[in-house]
């Protein structure tokens, strides 16, 4: 039991911030947020006058976990053997020992949503996952959509490097519609059979994907370029596939409005990059302030390991200084995140009832001079300058 005291709270709630407020915190859950609160007998008490106290930060796209930090040539984030693996799961590859989630931990990020890569047209489920523990399923919050990925990527891997479909943009977008169609006639044929009552082969590939026409798992699609995104919405509308997001966005700028017409949320970054190939040569910061003063929601992300994981306040502080507006900054590493994951009713927000994933910092978490004094995970204190838990 903890009570965190006298800290300016950052609630993300209807509540707003809290100056001079109180944190409590019982049995891994945030049991109440205010100013004045009474403080339980036998609690810790962590005094955080002075300081900052945030939700946990929340990566919506990174690789921490299956990106082995330093051995890249052992990651598993990219299943090759063919341009459509939607049968993979990500979780199945989670390493809890991944030096890149102390790393996360140490610049106060409590979940990440772990991807598999964008070598493939369809990549398979991804899932949201704490920054701590020790086994995968115990870390797993919940499986969050199938990655799926456009442009230069797929091309490159599939087309150059294997000889094989697809290995121009529009072999990529036939490669998604008919991997769409196989996932309508396969759960066509699987309605027939049991309305007939006749025996069914299941495909664990097919399963999935009919989970993506359902509208029960999100498309997270990686695309950079203004005309790939177009052509995600396109093929969107083409299935009406509901649960949508777009990875990257580098070029969302440019069409902030078709984004904001189809409610279609933008995972942005990472930005501190270089134009390292054509398609990310329109790259700067102004992105998710742009798409956010189009009324976009939107998330900032690292895509560990191309940024360090402990630096996900330092892109948020980035684009702030071009044009975020401050007080949206948070949002897009919390609040934000955990809706487009369709995990906000455990983390995001200090809400009453919600796991206790929080920050204390030693000054506003986005300027340059932040870091965590203190960082608990489900209740249990794991990082930070303060006395750790095991």
């Amino acid at each position: 039991m903890y009570a965190i005291v006298g800290g300016t709270v950052h609630t993300q709630t209807e509540m707003g911030t809290v100056a001079g407020g109180t944190v409590l915190v019982e049995d891994g859950e945030i049991t109440a947020v205010g100013e004045g609160l009474e403080i339980p007998d036998g609690a810790t008490i962590v005094e955080a006058g002075g300081e900052v106290v945030t939700p946990g930060l929340i990566d919506a796209h990174s690789h921490a976990g299956v990106s082995e930090w330093g051995e890249p040539e052992d990651a598993d984030f990219n299943e090759l053997s063919d341009p459509v693996t939607p049968h993979v799961n990500v979780l199945d590859g989670f390493h809890p020992g991944d030096e890149e989630l102390d790393h996360a931990l140490a610049g106060g990020v409590t979940s990440v949503s772990a991807r598999m890569g964008s070598g493939n047209v369809i990549g398979g489920i991804i899932c949201s996952v704490k920054t701590h523990g020790k086994i995968a399923d115990e870390m797993l919050i919940r499986e969050d959509g199938m990655k799926a990925a456009f442009g230069e990527n797929p091309k490159r891997v599939h087309g150059k490097e294997r000889d094989r479909e697809p290995c121009t943009r529009p072999g990529v977008a036939a490669t998604l519609r008919q991997a769409l169609m196989d996932a309508e006639d396969y759960l066509a044929r699987r309605e027939y059979a049991s309305e007939a009552g006749e025996p069914f082969e299941r495909d664990l590939g097919m399963e999935n994907l009919a989970r993506v026409i359902e509208g029960d798992l999100p498309l997270r699609v990686h695309a950079h370029r203004a005309d790939d995104i177009v052509t995600v919405f396109r093929i969107a509308e083409e299935f009406g596939i509901e649960g949508l997001s777009i990875e990257h966005a580098t070029e969302g700028h440019l069409i902030a409005e078709e984004f904001a017409e189809r409610e279609v949320p933008a995972v942005v970054g990472p930005s501190l990059y270089s134009g390292a190939k054509y398609e990310l040569s329109n790259i700067t910061f102004e992105t998710a302030g742009i798409l956010h003063e189009a009324g976009v929601q939107v998330a900032i992300q690292t895509d560990a390991p191309i940024l360090p994981q402990e630096y996900l306040n330092v892109c948020v502080g980035l684009a702030v200084r071009e044009g975020l507006p401050e007080e949206a900054a948070l949002a897009t590493v919390t609040r934000n995140p955990a809706e487009i994951l369709g995990i906000a009713d455990r983390v995001g927000t200090l809400e009453p009832g919600t796991d206790a994933d929080l920050v204390v910092w030693n000054d506003e978490p986005f300027t340059l001079s932040a870091k965590p004094e203190h960082v608990f995970v489900d209740g249990k204190r794991v990082a930070g300058t303060g006395e750790t838990e095991g």
